[in-house]
């Protein structure tokens, strides 16, 4: 164990301050789950009523799970991995079913990097297309590979790059959002917009499943159950204050979410589509729109490279919580770890490619891609994150967490245990009155 712990402090660098952290796990958080799945996300699901619903998940439960996550990673000092298994002696399988989801998210993940990419350089070479004629070569899988091996490089050089990378890419990408979002504000479907967002049919608060569709993006968007959370918080130094650091994080990545509704709808409202466009709504409004739009080009190089640099960071942090777990677990180099999971990414990575090329790959009549993401990135990102909180809560006693939080206060103490204690409890309770309620023909 001793030469273990040794071989773990050697290949570990900190962030170099808690602002670094705070940028790099923002940076983590804010990505395609913001810009791609939250506004799709809202028009599928009642526009004001679904950003009500996820306000509150964000605040009530989600916010307090990720405050335990990073405490637990910073009192591990260790992988996801490493940190259920000092939680308990069989917490190294779940810790390994928490990399293992993280893997299939990564993996059709670096798939829609690959687009937003392709986006980006097809914008910049004024050939925006939309997403049926985008997807009708092979797109798809060269620019997955591309995106997959230039992560790889990023990564080979561990963690000083991806705050090297965060730093650059966070001021950048929101000054570039509330500039769009102005240029949204003069649209004629600004209007319409507002109304979408303010006017709220509160009568939908009472549908379960809206409720479920917003604790899923709650936990998706800031990584909950996914093991970011625990790999980026054992990278913390000593003094930082964690819940202070957490709150900015949340914040900036809700802020962002809120932006990019603001950002698309009033062009989506503008051209006369519907906001329950689907998955694909950014890819197939967004190029109509900045073909007409006067200045269209300079705005859809921006648009799409905010978009490429939001999905490229997430992507980054998906792979560096595998290539942290195989490192320590195996005993590798960062390089030798990096050349394996990149290896698996490419593997698994292409049946999602290919799903979106002329051989469309499916599951069922569904396309590969979509399949995982519905699996991977819907109820197991739940169960995970209710699992994980209850093992942290139960079975790591509060004095300990307390000791890395970094502060003296004992709210976030009483309000992360309480949530995580407990919640696990309301969550079966819920699934068994729903069933049920369903077998009395009230579902």
């Amino acid at each position: 164990m001793t030469k273990r712990h040794e071989f773990i402090e050697e290949s570990r660098k900190q962030w170099s301050s808690e602002p670094a952290f705070v940028f790099s796990m923002a940076a983590a958080a804010v990505g395609l789950g913001n810009l791609w799945r939250f506004p799709y996300m809202v028009g599928e699901n009642g526009g004001g009523a679904f950003v009500v619903a996820y306000l509150l998940a964000l605040v009530v439960v989600v916010l307090p799970i990720m405050i335990l996550e990073v405490a637990a990673g910073r009192l591990s000092e260790g992988s996801t991995v490493q940190t259920f298994r000092q939680v308990n002696r069989f917490g190294a399988i779940y810790g390994w079913f928490v990399v293992l989801i993280t893997m299939a998210i990564t993996s059709y993940y670096l798939v829609i990097t690959g687009w937003t990419l392709g986006y980006a350089v097809d914008a910049a070479t004024d050939d925006l297309r939309v997403f049926s004629e985008y997807s009708a070569g092979y797109n798809s899988l060269w620019y997955f590979l591309i995106v997959t091996v230039l992560a790889a490089i990023i990564l080979a050089r561990d963690v000083k790059a991806i705050e090297v990378f965060s730093k650059m890419l966070m001021p950048v990408l929101l000054l570039v959002m509330i500039g769009l979002m102005l240029f949204a504000s003069t649209t004629p479907g600004w209007e319409q917009t507002k109304s979408f967002f303010f006017d709220v049919d509160w009568t939908r608060l009472a549908d379960g499943r809206l409720w479920a569709f917003a604790f899923g993006q709650a936990f998706y968007t800031l990584a909950i159950g996914q093991g970011y959370l625990v790999t980026y918080g054992s990278f913390i130094p000593r003094k930082t204050h964690v819940p202070r650091a957490c709150l900015v994080v949340a914040g900036t990545e809700t802020s962002v979410a809120l932006l990019a509704g603001w950002m698309i709808f009033p062009f989506v409202f503008s051209l006369g589509m519907e906001p329950t466009e689907g998955s694909q709504l950014a890819f197939v409004t967004m190029p109509q729109v900045f073909e007409d739009m006067r200045g269209g080009y300079w705005v859809g190089v921006l648009f799409f490279a905010l978009f490429f640099m939001a999905a490229f960071s997430s992507s980054l942090a998906g792979l560096k919580v595998m290539i942290a777990a195989v490192a320590e677990e195996f005993r590798l180099s960062n390089v030798a770890a990096v050349s394996i999971v990149t290896v698996v990414m490419l593997v698994l990575g292409t049946a999602s490619a290919l799903s979106f090329t002329p051989l469309e790959w499916t599951i069922a009549g569904e396309p590969v891609l979509d399949v995982i993401d519905r699996v991977a990135g819907g109820n197991v990102i739940i169960f995970s994150g209710v699992f994980g909180a209850a093992l942290f809560c139960w079975f790591i006693p509060p004095q300990r967490i307390r000791t890395v939080l970094g502060t003296e206060s004992r709210w976030w103490e009483w309000r992360m245990y309480l949530v995580g204690r407990f919640l696990p409890v309301l969550v079966l309770l819920w699934i068994v009155v729903t069933y049920a309620l369903s077998q009395l023909g009230f579902g």
